[in-house]
């Protein structure tokens, strides 16, 4: 029987168990994380160069993209690495650090869906005060916000999580370190502490959520009134995205935490954790800039400028 202190390394789970499929799996993810890393670094770059971009709406889709990448970075890479190497292995230290990062930036990342709902809302069914509602300042200190409750939630849920001593070896049975895998592992009656933080964490997510649904019923309300096609049509393209991407990441990550043991597989928790750590940071991109024209427009200036300056 072993306890924390005698734990060098966790176990991750493996994709595959031949040395194929671990090549498959390998390129696979390697696709996804150039894709992922591609389409937030030109939506980083875009809104960093474009000063037409620089407004509320895209300061904050520059966050998210930010937080994206941090997520994809903290995850995939490793899983690449073992399926590369043939092996399951990641050092406590490294595990502990997963956590910790992915932990903070996945929970930043809501915060910043759940302000960039109430922009809409504000730009949309109170534009006379949009201007002092979301100034730079407020801007700021709402993205400050998110990023310092996320360092937080993380830091709490870490410290307790790796405070519980683990005994039921060091095999996690999902492709990165998360909490739930880890409290697996605890012998102590003391994970329901962190069960219990859990659980408000959850459940003040879910308040957020409810805030980002009222918003959006209102947001649909104002824009039915609108009485031009064109404009609903615009509106509509704009926000029903953002919906989508919300509803994906908080069903899955919710369901991951909170379901119940009965209906636990590591298929089943694999098949989640890809859907809420993975699709969110390449689908975002997508998303955020098919429809939406002054982003293809700053992308068109950029890729024009870059191809001018090597000519």
């Amino acid at each position: 029987m072993s306890n924390t202190s005698s734990i060098t390394h966790f176990l991750l789970l493996a994709f595959a168990d031949t040395r194929e499929l671990q090549l498959l799996h390998f390129w696979l993810f390697l696709g996804i994380y150039l894709a992922a890393l591609l389409g937030n670094g030109l939506i980083i770059t875009a809104i960093a160069c474009d000063h037409h971009l620089h407004t509320p709406m895209y300061f904050f889709l520059l966050n998210l993209s930010i937080l994206d990448l941090g997520c994809i970075s903290t995850t995939v890479p490793k899983s690449m690495a073992n399926s590369l190497w043939d092996t399951r292995a990641i050092s406590y230290a490294g595990c502990v650090a997963q956590v910790f990062l992915f932990l903070f930036l996945i929970t930043a990342e809501y915060y910043i869906l759940t302000i960039m709902a109430y922009d809409r809302y504000v730009a949309i069914c109170q534009p006379l005060h949009y201007g002092t509602l979301m100034d730079n300042r407020a801007c700021v200190h709402m993205a400050a916000a998110a990023w310092g409750s996320g360092f937080l939630t993380a830091l709490l849920h870490t410290a307790n999580t790796f405070s519980l001593p683990l005994c039921k070896g060091n095999a996690v049975d999902q492709f990165f370190c998360e909490i739930p895998q880890i409290l697996k592992l605890s012998c102590s009656h003391f994970y329901l502490r962190e069960v219990g933080l859990l659980v408000f964490s959850a459940s003040f997510a879910f308040v957020c959520f409810v805030f980002i649904v009222m918003s959006y019923v209102q947001i649909f309300r104002a824009v039915l009134r609108i009485p031009r096609e064109q404009g609903q049509h615009k509106t509509f393209s704009t926000c029903l995205p953002h919906l989508v991407v919300v509803s994906l990441f908080v069903s899955t990550a919710v369901f991951a935490n909170l379901k119940p043991p009965s209906i636990s597989s590591p298929s089943l928790d694999l098949v989640v954790a890809v859907l809420y750590s993975v699709v969110p940071p390449e689908v975002n991109p997508l998303i955020y800039s098919m429809r939406n024209q002054e982003l293809k427009g700053a992308l068109r200036k950029l890729f024009e400028h870059t191809l001018f300056q090597q000519q």
